[in-house]
């Protein structure tokens, strides 16, 4: 799903305007309806509504819902509030619309003493500035903001398209805006949806479709997309009848030192249900009899010539030796003792193939930059926010971590995923795609792990590192969200996302 600036979607509504018999108030209708269909079906509308609504076309789309929902027989009272001394053309159709049918719940603000008490407990509508916004909300608007957030605890917030105040594509840091508990836009997914620092403004999205034009969304290039399951689906390559373990290649995982066995586990118990061929995992002496009962399909490898209680000291020590694995997976636990910075060095020298590092592997790279030049092209690296920080250094807001994100990703000529609650990921090509599955319950111990095991063991069968990237991180989430459905996001651990790899992949085996 490409996600589209805010010229681009006005674009895309003149496109439609233009080549279809409707005409942009029809279009807000369209948009209208969607949304109160929305309130009505998750019971939203049961509720006294309250709708704040702008001059402009977002204004245009409250005062349609407001008729829409007394037409209904719903408890719906508008309030225009005055920001501007002119009126959108759509706006003002709908605000005579409303006039004519429903006088009595059209309420006006011009300053903030008109702000009335609302309902406890009533729902409050956020219609008052949409994408065209181009800097930052100020006088009456921003005061107006200031005083709906406060009412965030005591009432529900709904934002139409996108919560007043909001930038859609550039970073919103320090500037007033609404703080929604649900944003209902329209088609397509906004930059601004995506990025942490706004979690508390965006609420949970719900996208809702008013039917543009399918060309222009189908022509039109954008500069990131987010995965969905069509794309997945085209990645996902069905195992074929006369395959056999050999099919789907040997993975190394070096992971594991004393305490931290658990991530070894977690791992190698996910790169197998991920559908390796062969597994080998590299552990410390301490960790072997855990793999062996734990993982019993994984075959395991200790230096018998270290303790190995803390840290991996073997190395691959020919690339002849290095060769036989399709795809190596380092970090998980590994920690980041001198002998196991030693031995990373050596491993980068000797093998030459894309690999997966995580973890105590980036700690260990942060650290010896110029180790960074001897990952192999086309590798994986699976940061959190801070381990990218110390690797590539501190951004002043998320816009800009995306910028750096995608530049390292083409500068280094690596795949670098930043994790998140929409994972985003760059490759050596520009692309930047986001990742939409997954939920709050995978903020767990060991998730990162599971993560790790699924993307090397993707790499080791035959996709590509850009696949094994996009693919692992969409059925790492999708196995959480099944994993919160049966056990709730509270109780779920990184070892239910694991069990529920199988569920992932027939679902995308379904209907092909």
């Amino acid at each position: 799903m490409k996600i589209f600036t805010s010229p681009q979607i006005r674009e895309a509504d003149a496109y439609t305007i233009r080549h279809t018999p409707i005409s942009s108030l029809e279009l807000m209708e369209k948009a209208a309806l969607a949304s109160t269909d929305w309130l009505v079906k998750h019971h939203i509308a049961q509720y006294p509504v309250s709708i704040l609504c702008g001059m402009g076309n977002n204004g245009g789309d409250g005062l349609a819902i407001t008729r829409l929902l007394r037409n209904l027989g719903c408890n719906a009272q508008a309030y225009i509030v005055h920001h501007s001394k002119q009126s959108s053309a759509d706006q003002l159709a709908n605000y005579e619309a409303l006039q004519q049918h429903y006088p009595g719940n059209l309420h006006h603000i011009h300053t903030l003493a008109d702000l009335p008490s609302f309902t406890p407990g009533s729902v409050l509508i956020d219609a008052i500035l949409g994408t065209g916004l181009s800097r930052p909300a100020e006088g009456l608007t921003a005061d107006l903001i200031d005083s709906v957030n406060k009412l965030y605890d005591e009432h529900t917030i709904i934002a139409i398209d996108i919560p007043s105040g909001l930038m859609a594509d550039t970073s919103s840091i320090n500037q007033p805006s609404i703080q929604a508990h649900h944003t209902l836009s329209f088609e397509f997914y906004k930059l601004a949806f995506l990025l942490p620092e706004n979690a508390m403004r965006v609420g949970e999205v719900h996208l809702l479709s008013i039917g543009l034009h399918p060309d222009y969304i189908a022509n039109t290039p954008a500069r990131f997309e987010v995965t969905d399951e069509a794309q997945i689906r085209a990645i996902y390559k069905p195992r074929k009848p006369f395959s056999h373990k050999g099919t789907f290649g040997h993975v190394l995982l070096i992971a594991g030192s004393h305490g931290k066995m658990g991530a070894a586990v977690l791992s190698a118990k996910s790169c197998l249900q991920a559908g390796v061929g062969l597994l080998s995992c590299h552990i410390p002496k301490c960790g072997y009899e855990i793999i062996q009962i734990s993982v019993p399909s994984a075959m395991c490898i200790t230096d018998e010539q270290y303790d190995h209680s803390s840290s991996f000291h073997n190395n691959i020590s020919t690339e002849e030796e290095a060769r036989r694995y399709k795809a190596i997976g380092i970090g998980p636990g590994l920690g980041t003792a001198a002998g196991t910075c030693w031995a990373l060095d050596k491993l980068l020298e000797n093998y030459h193939q894309p690999m997966v590092l995580d973890a105590d592997a980036l700690n260990i790279l942060s650290t010896a930059p110029g180790m960074m030049a001897k990952v192999p092209a086309n590798s994986i690296l699976t940061p959190h926010p801070k381990e990218f920080e110390r690797l590539f250094g501190k951004t002043a807001n998320d816009i800009e971590r995306l910028e750096l994100l995608i530049r390292k990703a083409v500068e280094k000529q690596l795949h670098i995923l930043l994790k998140g609650r929409y994972t985003a990921m760059a490759s050596p090509d520009g692309s930047l795609y986001f990742n939409a599955t997954g939920n709050p319950g995978m903020a767990t111990g060991g998730s990162g792990d599971v993560l790790t095991g699924i993307i090397t063991s993707l790499l080791a069968q035959g996709y590509t590192p850009k696949e094994a990237m996009l693919l692992g991180v969409y059925i790492h989430g999708l196995a959480g969200d099944y994993a919160a459905a049966s056990h709730s996001q509270e109780a779920m651990t990184a070892e239910d996302i694991s069990s529920f790899l199988g569920a992932t992949f027939l679902k995308l085996h379904k209907n092909r």
